[in-house]
């Protein structure tokens, strides 16, 4: 296939229950386990439930350095606290892109004791040079988030990145000008009615994946099931079509960095020294600088 045409789906992970924080369900597609990575993403986790019992303890302080995560929320409300006094109240349709950078402490708990919580937490890696820069905060409420109609009723909330439809580019909130990141993220959430299709741009050299969080879609006329990820092959476009159900669709594409990872939990740095250094600066209260 010609590198210019629609991606191929060329690999499928299902998404794995598991949990995490205190106890809080979820699903686990991207990074359940290490050959599941997809260069710059190291992880991606659905959550979503309406019995608070599967939610309400959350994610009391924890650290983390040398990546990225950004935190979509779908439906609910979870307020982000950190060590340095940062207080951000992630609600329905927003997100939150954290750069943990050299270091940062911090929790996510929720702020209701029913109804839904739903939403995606991702992991993005930062190359080498970035991994102890100062942490960085954007927290992006539902209406800044750009909604685009892509004709037959199927839309997409643009998060991060830019997409050419009909002739003209829009820019998400994050990462809107070309090489701002060292990974060139492209995050869009596409909802598709039942029976209609849609073929997008997607930047080639990109690595990029879709995770079906409702219905069913095909891609490049290549079936993906509800809670799967689809890893991507090279190509220039992305082609969904729904089944016969409302689908929703998950689109993450990101520039590669090439580089070696090594993880211990919350920390992911390039060398296992890098590893038993971030220990050791945690331990000693000195993670953040």
């Amino acid at each position: 296939m010609s590198d210019t045409g629609n991606r191929p789906l060329a690999r499928v992970i299902p998404a794995m229950a598991t949990s995490d924080g205190a106890g809080v369900k979820l699903r686990r597609s991207i990074g359940a386990n290490g050959g599941h990575r997809l260069d710059p993403f190291l992880m991606l986790d659905e959550f979503g439930t309406d019995n608070p019992q599967d939610y309400i303890a959350g994610f009391p302080p924890h650290p983390h350095r040398g990546f990225e995560t950004v935190t979509y929320m779908i439906d609910g409300h979870m307020r982000h606290e950190d060590h340095l006094g940062n207080v951000g109240e992630l609600k329905s349709g927003g997100v939150q892109w954290m750069t943990a950078g050299r270091g940062v402490i911090h929790s996510e708990m929720p702020q209701q004791d029913s109804g839904r919580m739903r939403g995606f937490q991702l992991w993005i890696n930062l190359p080498a040079k970035d991994k102890m820069q100062p942490a960085a905060y954007r927290d992006v409420p539902a209406d800044d988030i750009p909604l685009l109609s892509l004709g037959d009723g199927v839309t997409a909330k643009l998060i991060a990145g830019r997409l050419a439809v009909g002739g003209q580019t829009t820019a998400g909130p994050i990462n809107a000008e070309p090489g701002a990141m060292a990974t060139d993220p492209l995050m869009a959430d596409f909802t598709l009615p039942a029976g209609t299709a849609t073929t997008v741009p997607v930047p080639e050299g990109h690595h990029a994946f879709v995770y079906v969080y409702e219905g069913g879609v095909l891609v490049d006329d290549q079936p993906l099931a509800m809670r799967q990820a689809g890893i991507l092959g090279d190509g220039a476009r992305l082609s969904l079509e729904a089944g016969a159900e409302d689908s929703r669709v998950l689109l993450v594409a990101g520039r590669p960095l090439g580089e070696p990872v090594v993880q211990y939990g919350p920390f992911v740095m390039n060398t296992r020294e890098e590893i038993d250094q971030a220990l050791a600066d945690y331990r000693a209260g000195v993670l953040t600088g």
